[in-house]
Order: structure tokens, then C-alpha cells, then sequence
């Protein structure tokens, strides 16, 4: 009896239970959820409670759920021919945790975009600036797919149709730590069952970074506020340019190097440019190679001189490997720095989804890079 009230007051007052664990069947019930009127059906589906969500529904949000660490499974038939949708750590629409299938894969087992963790950060999915959070799995059409996934602190392993994990995520990367749970998209939903605090002995904390012993990235910058830019243009422009009353600031990169501006600066919409730079000093003269990700247009200059403009806009026949997402491998470009000090200096702009950079040279020898 007492189990089965403590499990009422997760539902109906949101408690987080700590270090307690804690099972939730949550009920397929409209009482239960937070949705567009008419969009939601609440029904028995193959002898299941199920909750349908209809065309253009919207999130279907769960009322009086604090989700922080644990286990989260759940059936899930997908109806939308392109995406299919799961939230946690939902605070709102604009900062939460995402996972979610490309359903268009369904029947590629080997395709390497089939499911994807990304989350939103000031209203924009970061999907294409964290191209490492995706992978295969095998997809199911007209029947239910099982979905678990074990959230400790840090750190999330997701399972798809499958005993063995189908992805793991070493660092969360959203803003938030806690909140409750959401869908989208047309699915039919059945079985959640959430466990607080089984993890499963998943750690808490960070897992590794893979760049954290490469020291040939750049990693701090100075930084420009945003400008607006009008639409997307390949032509440099003069007028964007820093000036002497340009106030700069400064960066750090994350994780993998990435110098993410859109956890600084949020959505672009309309377009904007931020201008990065950096005083990298040379024993002598001579040429080194840089990798340079991005997303979505760059304008790269050193002394003055424009040396490289570029766009990687999805959806383009100018996009670059791998899909329009940023990556090392959209560019690399030859820098002919002089003897002494150098200023590297790079706009960006965007105005689709993510925005930023990722910068590593090939070598670094005869190179002082300004910390």
C-alpha cells in the first residue's frame, strides 16, 4: 500500500525521489497529459492503454513528472514517415533533452543516421553540430519498436529493439538536469515504465572526450557579438567586418573542440555573423594546414587577407560531408603565416540550427597559439 502511494505522489506531485528507487507505469490516460485539443487519442491498441498521436499534434507532455537519473522504456509504432520524437528533461520547448528515430530508415538497418541524441539548447536542436550522436539501428514498421534508455548524470545508454546497447552518449550535452517527459510526432505509445534512479551502474560523470590529449586544436578564441547579415550571400562584404568599436569577448570550445555559439547566442533567425579570432605567433615562415568544421558560412582571414569562404548549408548542393552537419572534414585549407605574430580571424554566420566551429591544425610545430 505504501509503495502504491508513493508512486501516486511522483505522478500527481512530481517528488524526486533522490537516491530511492522508484517504478512508474504511467497511465495512457488524458488526465495525465498536456495537449492539443483533438490531437490525442487515448484508446486500446493490440491490448495495450495506448496514446496516439495524430497529424501536426504537437508534444504530448507529461504532467507532474521530475525526471533527474534512471531508466526509461517504452513501445513505440511509428506512423510519421520521417521522425519520431521523445523528450526528457523536458523543461520547455526550447531546452530539453532529445532522442529520436529518422523513420525514413526504416528497412536500412546499416545506415548510419537511423536514430540520433540531441539536444535543444535556447530553441534550436543541435542535430547537425553534433553529428556523434547518431548511429544504426534496425527499425520497425507497423509494429511497435522497444526503446530503453538508462540516464546517469552525464552520461545515457539508449537501446533500440536490442539486449545490446544501440548508442551511447557519454556527455549530455543539454543545459538541463531534471524535468519531465514529452513526444511528438505521429506514434502510437504504450508500455512507459519509468524507474528512478536505476542507472544500472551506468556512471554519473563525464565520460572521456577523445580530443582532451590532442593539442592541435584551437581552443580559445576572442569573440564579436552577433550581427545581423541579411540573407546568405558567398560575397565578402566589408561592412561586416570588426571594427575598432567591435567589443570582444571570449570563448572556449567544448567538447571534441566544437566552439559552440549557439549555447552563447541561441537561435539565428534572421541571419547573423560573429567574428572569432586568435594571435598565433610563428618562428618563421610557412604554411600549415587547417581542418575547419562548420556551420553554416565562413569567412576566414589572416592579417587582413581573405584566405578561404566557404558554406555548408543542408539541404544544398553546396553542403559538405557529411551531410551538411559540421565536421574536421568540410575543409581544409593551407594558412601562410609570416614570421611573428599573426591574426587569425573567422566569421560565421548562421540561420539554420546550429552554429559554430571546430579548428585543428595539422601540426603545430614552430606555432604559439594565444591561450
Amino acid at each position: 500500500m505504501r509503495k502504491l502511494i508513493s508512486i501516486a505522489l511522483v505522478l500527481i506531485a512530481g517528488i524526486c525521489y533522490g537516491q530511492k528507487k522508484a517504478t512508474v507505469k504511467v497511465p495512457m490516460k488524458p488526465g495525465h497529459w498536456e495537449f492539443a485539443p483533438g490531437k490525442v487519442e487515448f484508446t486500446d491498441y493490440k491490448g495495450q492503454p495506448s496514446m496516439k498521436l495524430l497529424p501536426e499534434a504537437g508534444f504530448a507532455i507529461l504532467k507532474d513528472m521530475v525526471f533527474t537519473n534512471g531508466t526509461i522504456e517504452f513501445d513505440m509504432e511509428t506512423i510519421d514517415p520521417n521522425f519520431a520524437s521523445f523528450y526528457f528533461h523536458w523543461q520547455n520547448e526550447s531546452e530539453n533533452e532529445c532522442f529520436y528515430l529518422r523513420t525514413a530508415r526504416i528497412g536500412y538497418p546499416t545506415a548510419k543516421d537511423a536514430v540520433q541524441y540531441a539536444p535543444f539548447v535556447g530553441g534550436v536542436n543541435l542535430w547537425d553540430i553534433m553529428d556523434h550522436y547518431q548511429t544504426n539501428a534496425v527499425l520497425k514498421k507497423e509494429e511497435p519498436n522497444h526503446i530503453k534508455l538508462v540516464i546517469s548524470g552525464k552520461q545515457m545508454m539508449v537501446y533500440v529493439n536490442s539486449e545490446n546497447p544501440t548508442l551511447y552518449v557519454p556527455m549530455l550535452e543539454g543545459n538541463t538536469t531534471t524535468g519531465t517527459l514529452a513526444f511528438d510526432s505521429q506514434v502510437i505509445i504504450t508500455n512507459l515504465v519509468v524507474t528512478h534512479n536505476e542507472t544500472e551502474g551506468l556512471s554519473p560523470l563525464p565520460g572521456a572526450d577523445p580530443t582532451d590529449s590532442d593539442p592541435y586544436y584551437i581552443r580559445e578564441w576572442k569573440m564579436s557579438e552577433p550581427l545581423a547579415a541579411g540573407q546568405f550571400s558567398m560575397e565578402f562584404s566589408k561592412s561586416y567586418m570588426p571594427t575598432e568599436k567591435t567589443v570582444w569577448g571570449k570563448i572556449s570550445a567544448e567538447r571534441r573542440g566544437l566552439v559552440n555559439l549557439t549555447r552563447k547566442f541561441g537561435q539565428s533567425d534572421p541571419r547573423r555573423i560573429v567574428w572569432l579570432k586568435v594571435k598565433i605567433t610563428s618562428a618563421m615562415r610557412q604554411q600549415k594546414m587547417l581542418d575547419l568544421g562548420f556551420s553554416d558560412e565562413v569567412w576566414v582571414l589572416l592579417n587582413g587577407r581573405v584566405l578561404y569562404i566557404d558554406s555548408n548549408l543542408y539541404g544544398h548542393p553546396i553542403m559538405k560531408e557529411p551531410d551538411g552537419r559540421l565536421s574536421l572534414s568540410n575543409s581544409s585549407f593551407e594558412i601562410p603565416f609570416q614570421e611573428g605574430d599573426n591574426e587569425l580571424l573567422i566569421g560565421v554566420a548562421n540561420n539554420f540550427f546550429g552554429w559554430g566551429i571546430t579548428a585543428r591544425f595539422k601540426d603545430l610545430n614552430g606555432l604559439t597559439v594565444e591561450k
